[in-house]
Order: structure tokens, then sequence, then C-alpha cells
């Protein structure tokens, strides 16, 4: 039987985790290394609407913050067939993102052990991103007896034929977090579990920018790692939805790699060359922050609408402070969890349909500057 935590020490603990953890660090026993155009303005059509996403325009309080990251998970109630399982997750880089979807796995594993099965598990990842790292770290773990190997995509076009590889080699490979090679990119991973609707978001995103600002204005796109598709996604969501109206236009379009100083570096270059930019898209969570203290540096942040991904606490401070207007955070914890979950099942030989879906879909949430000290107090513990 899984344990039931009092709500409130499960947020107080989760505060704590958000404030102390980092890229290294060892849970109970398991390494973490951690479409036509617009003749105006008025002629808009309505927001776009996405089930997969919620907005927080006015809610503050700490109840609201909680339908963005759910904290309070119970097993599913699957029995599993083995009393010990060891799986091996690799990520795009060692950063807060990955750090949220740790504490899910960490918990996962706890109520696992709480049931009297052991979850030995590997979560690892390099400094900075790369695909070819990636593909060593896959292959690496191919060679080790794993009972499932995880897997966050950093270039679906180079890592895909590594997967169908180990596939094709007996290895059992899942996807997980915001990055999937899917069936249709040719792909034979077993399942995923993370974000199904990166495309949605940055529309969203967008469409909450040009409402801003009235539906006219220059942009620029700061997309993250060239080739990772939950980031090449949420661009090509901005894109559609910028091409809607007329008087809307991307003059910029910088891949920064997942890099907080590479996104400061691109957003000075693109306001010394447009001094007409009113709005930047970020599509991933540290171009937002790279964004925002370039925009401070030059003393625009009156003029330029920032919008952009997750919860990093700097970007929630900006957004507290007015200089970052909206931000879509995902559910990283669920994501940890339901991963743990699918890989046990996976492990155990079950494949997706029934038992559990191919696509587990977890969810994003638009945050606005009022939500912003909320979200601050349920993550890091900040009071206003």
């Amino acid at each position: 039987m899984s344990r039931r935590k009092d709500k409130a020490e499960r947020i107080k603990r989760r505060s704590r985790a958000f404030m102390f953890v980092s890229g290294l660090a060892v849970f109970c026993g398991c390494s973490l290394w951690l479409a036509g155009c617009r003749s105006s303005a008025e002629e808009r059509k309505p927001e776009t609407e996405l089930e997969s996403a919620r907005d927080i325009q006015d809610g503050t309080g700490l109840e609201d913050t909680l339908a963005v990251v759910n904290f309070d998970h119970e097993l599913d109630g699957y029995e599993p067939l083995k009393k010990e399982y060891n799986f091996y997750f690799t990520y795009k880089m060692v950063h807060p993102w990955w750090d949220a979807v740790a504490l899910g796995i960490e918990d996962a594993a706890e109520q696992y052990e709480d049931a009297g099965v052991t979850i030995n598990y590997e979560y690892l990842a390099p400094e900075s991103v790369s695909a070819q790292d990636q593909i060593l770290r896959l292959e690496e773990a191919a060679g080790r007896n794993f009972d499932v190997i995880g897997v966050d995509v950093a270039d679906v076009h180079v890592v895909t034929p590594v997967i169908n590889r180990l596939i094709e080699e007996g290895q059992k490979v899942m996807t997980f977090s915001s990055s999937d090679a899917d069936r249709e990119d040719g792909c034979q991973r077993i399942a995923y579990v993370g974000n199904t609707h990166n495309y949605e978001d940055g529309a969203e995103l967008t469409e909450v920018l040009c409402g801003k600002l009235g539906y006219r204005g220059k942009v620029a796109v700061l997309v993250g790692t060239r080739g990772a598709p939950c980031h090449e996604e949420r661009a090509l969501g901005a894109q559609d939805v910028i091409a809607q109206y007329m008087d809307m236009e991307i003059v910029e379009t910088a891949y920064d790699e997942d890099s907080v100083e590479k996104a400061y570096e691109y957003t000075k270059e693109i306001l010394e060359h447009h001094r007409e930019l009113s709005g930047i898209i970020c599509c991933n969570m540290s171009n937002p922050v790279g964004a925002a203290r370039a925009v401070i540096e030059a003393g625009r942040e009156e003029e330029i609408v920032i919008v952009g991904m997750d919860h990093d606490r700097e970007a929630l401070q900006y957004l507290k402070d007015g200089v970052i207007y909206a931000l879509g955070v995902q559910d990283c914890y669920s994501i940890g969890f339901d991963t743990v979950q699918v890989a046990v099942r996976i492990a155990d030989g079950q494949l997706p349909g029934e038992p559990y879906p191919e696509k587990t879909e977890e969810s994003t949430t638009v945050i606005y500057q009022n939500g912003a000290a909320a979200m601050l107090r349920t993550l890091y513990g900040e009071m206003d």
C-alpha cells in the first residue's frame, strides 16, 4: 500500500527541494546526475482554445498553484511482477527543469519502496546539450542490463536511429519529459510520458503576446536547442500564429541552446539591431531569463512584452516584477512520477494500449504576473 502524506507537509517538502536541488544529488540510494492573413487587428479571431492548457489570471492563492504542479500523486494500483527494477534515464542537460522531473521520480520510487518494490535508477545528463553525448550514454546503458532505458530526446533526427537499433537489439526504450520521438518520426520507442502539446503551447503563448500588443508589432523568437522536438514545435506554433496577423512580424529567430547566457547575448544583439522590437517569444525555460536580463539592461522593460516557458525561479521573479508577461508552466513533477509507473509496466512486458497509453499527456498552464507570487511560494517557499 502506498504512503499518503499530508498535503501541506508534502508541499513544504517540495518547496525545500526546489530551493536546494542541484545538478548532482542523491535520492534514496538512487543516482541523480543530475494560417490566412488578417487585414487588421480588429479582424482577429478568438484566442486559441486548448484542452491541454489552462490560464490562471486571477488566482494567486496556494490552491490555484497546486493545479499547476500536482504534488499529490499516488501509485495507480498496478501490482508489479518483480520486487526490484533497474532503470536508466538520460535527458538533455543538467538544468533546474529536469531537477523538477527528478522530484517526481524520487517520490514514485519512495512509494514503490513502501509497497515492497525497489526502484533503482540512474538519472544522468551532460552539462550542455549534445545529441552525440546522448548517443554515447544510450549505448553505454544498453550494455548494463537495465530493465528500461528512458530518454528525453536531444535531437530527433540524430537520436531516433540509435533508439531503433537498441529496440532491434532487444532493449526496452521509452521517451519522457517534453521531447518525444514518435512513430511519425519513424521511431520505435515503446511509450512516451510528458508534454504532447508543445506546438499548442507555443501557439497559445504567442496569441497571448499578440493580444497584449494589440495584434501589431515586430517580435523575435528564441527557440532553444536546434533539433529538440519541444523547442522546434513551440517555435512553429509561434510562427503560425504570427502569420495570421498582417501587422505582426517575426524579425529574428535565434537558437540559444538552452543557455541563459546565449539567450542574453542574442537578445542584446536583437535589441540593438531592431529598435522597433516590441515582443520576444521564448520557447524553453532558460531563454526567458536571458531575454529579461537583456531587456532590463537596455532599460526597455516597459516596451518589450516577453512570454516564455516554465518555472525557473529568476523567471518567476521577473514575472512577479512585471518584466515577463506570461509563462507556460509544465507539470514537471507529474512527468517524473508517471515516467516511473510506465517504466515498471514496460519492464513487466506490457505494451501500450489498454494497460496504459502510448503517450501519457501532462499539462501546461499559462501563469500571468498576478499568479507569480503564489508560484514562488509553492515551488520555492518565498513569501511576499
